[in-house]
């Protein structure tokens, strides 16, 4: 069972009276809900895949992932940016942790994983390029850390930051393409969902920096920009922030990045993609509504047309 906490959102209506008296309800009806007992979304997130029904498709070669990835910071091309990204620095690491949440302040990286045993969760991760591959990430269930950082009655939204290193990011010296620090957020629903998770490795490693070392976002049935790199604050607000590729192009990537395969992008159809690592002659596969974890969150969008909250 999920509690729905929001009936109907978007980024341009948000602000309404109407809105924000009906969704103040639901929030403090929703997280009282949260401190009865046990706690019903630990008992969720700690599920396994198995128990919340998950296909366990077979995972692309690791060698392929190492040199394909999307890191603006670095570079508009995925090979240079991985071997760009290896200068990164990630130790040591912290979490800022601001907003409408009980348990503000500073966190190191090793407190927080060792409060939050590591899982396995292979999932589908699809980009908005039109492409995917299969991920065995290992992390945790963003919303244990959510449970103990206890956020209040007024979050209803949480952002993510990416770290700025600029002597060894290129485009953060150009302003290029985006307005940087990079920026992701989701609605408080989605990140206590348990298929939402932080990685910290993947193939049974630590994560490579190229992948979003040391911490970073998955959100498997969302585009692949919405899974944030390299976490270095969250933030719980009481209004929708403006993310990164949202201000940049809002005709082009919506809020909710949700994949869906009837909601084209303005330059390319969404109906199909092309699966790393296939060959010239395979076909491409058609692309699934949530990339294929509908059974698991569709309860979430169910009052909101997707089309127009894209």
């Amino acid at each position: 069972m999920i509690i729905k906490l929001h009936k109907e959102i978007s980024s341009s209506e948000i602000t309404s009276p109407e809105v924000f008296k009906t969704r103040r309800t639901l929030i403090k009806t929703g997280l009282a809900a949260l401190t009865v007992g046990s706690g019903l979304f630990s008992n969720i997130a700690n599920s396994s895949a198995e128990n919340l029904n998950i296909e366990q498709p077979q995972s692309t070669d690791r060698k392929l992932i190492n040199n394909y990835t999307n890191y603006y910071e670095f570079s508009y091309n995925k090979e240079d940016a991985s071997t760009l990204a290896q200068k990164l620095r990630i130790d040591p690491w912290q979490i800022e942790v601001a907003g409408a949440v009980e348990k503000p302040g500073n966190y190191h990286l090793e407190d927080i994983l060792r409060r939050n045993p590591s899982q396995e969760r292979i999932y589908r991760f699809r980009c908005v390029e039109a492409w995917s591959m299969v991920v065995p990430w290992q992390g945790f269930p963003l919303a244990d850390l959510i449970n103990f950082l206890q956020p209040t009655s007024r979050a209803r939204f949480v952002e993510f930051t990416t770290i700025a290193q600029p002597e060894i990011m290129p485009n953060l010296n150009r302003n290029s393409m985006l307005t940087w620090p990079y920026r992701e957020a989701l609605r408080l629903d989605e990140a206590m969902h348990p298929l939402t998770i932080l990685a910290t490795g993947m193939y049974g490693e630590s994560l490579a920096k190229q992948n979003g070392a040391p911490l970073r976002l998955v959100v498997p049935w969302k585009y692949g920009f919405k899974s944030i790199k390299a976490i270095i604050k969250i933030n719980f607000l009481e209004n929708p922030p403006i993310t990164s590729w949202n201000l940049s192009a809002p005709d082009e990537y919506g809020f909710y990045a949700n994949v869906n395969p009837e909601v084209p992008h303005p330059r390319w159809s969404q109906r199909s993609e092309r699966v790393l690592g296939s060959n010239f002659f395979t076909p491409r596969r058609a692309t699934q509504i949530f990339n294929g974890y509908a059974e698991q969150v569709a309860s979430l969008y169910s009052q909101m047309d997707l089309k127009r909250y894209f």
